[in-house]
């Protein structure tokens, strides 16, 4: 019976020491830096198309609108301009959209929902000016087919660019 009482205590004996050796392990550690640059841009995020829809003689004014989707850096300023669009002649005071017989209807798009203040190209004139927040900011354009001379029946088109500058 001594035997086995002394064989129990060594083999005991052994494996708290092998546990105790593995709670006491080194370790060894170091660090990294993980960086990035966050640069000043912006996107022109979404823009909907301005339907004005259909009818017939234009003798009063036919209004719609339109939403711009911007999204910029925090704290980026920047002004979004509305080209004069494609119509041969136009202005940003006086757009033009064009059927496939060259025939036009003139169109104006405004800044204010009162459609007083052209959206034009020139920064600091006709442009919309804002600072990015990170987030899409949504702009409207204003829409106005005002009443004109109708030309000849017909779909008529445009097509006006947004550009961002910042």
């Amino acid at each position: 019976m001594k035997k086995i009482a002394t064989s129990v205590f060594v083999i005991g004996t052994m494996a708290f020491m092998a546990i105790s050796g593995s709670a006491t392990a080194a370790t060894a550690s170091s660090s990294f830096q993980v960086n990035l640059t966050i640069q000043g841009e912006c996107k022109v995020q979404s823009a909907s198309n301005v339907d004005f829809g259909s009818h017939g003689v234009i003798d009063a004014n036919i209004d719609t609108t339109s939403t711009i989707g911007v999204q910029c850096t925090n704290s980026t300023p920047y002004t979004v301009a509305l080209s004069a669009g494609a119509g041969t002649g136009a202005t940003v005071g006086a757009r033009k959209m064009t059927s496939a017989a060259n025939d036009t209807v003139g169109y104006a798009l405004y800044r204010d929902a009162s459609r007083t203040q052209v959206w034009g190209v020139t920064q600091n004139v006709d442009t919309q000016a804002g600072t990015g927040n990170g987030a899409v900011q949504s702009y409207t354009a204003y829409g106005r087919v005002s009443a004109q001379t109708t030309p000849a029946q017909g779909a008529y088109s445009d097509l006006v660019a947004v550009t961002i500058t910042y």
